[in-house]
């Protein structure tokens, strides 16, 4: 197991981590993820979740944000993205 992943199961270390990287985003002036989404989103990028990881965590669309383009595998990913700039992967 990872560190960060034995830190998770202490009580209340989560919040404690959430709020951490929240003011480590804020000093570096990174939006708040609501509104980074909605920035990628409102200057036409494209927003979609991997396949693996929605069905490792028993996720649906609907537990994700509504400017979701799709929920793609790996080669869907590459295929609907060729020649374009791909930013995070």
């Amino acid at each position: 197991m990872h560190l960060p992943t034995l830190v998770g199961v202490i009580p209340g270390m989560s919040w404690l981590a959430t709020k951490m990287m929240g003011g480590k985003m804020e000093k570096l002036d990174i939006p708040p993820i609501g509104e980074f989404v909605e920035l990628i989103h409102d200057s036409g990028g494209g927003i979609c979740a991997c396949h693996a990881s929605v069905e490792m965590f028993d996720l649906g669309e609907d537990d994700f944000v509504p400017q979701l383009d799709g929920i793609l595998t790996v080669g869907e990913f590459y295929e609907r993205s060729a020649g374009a700039q791909i930013i995070f992967t």
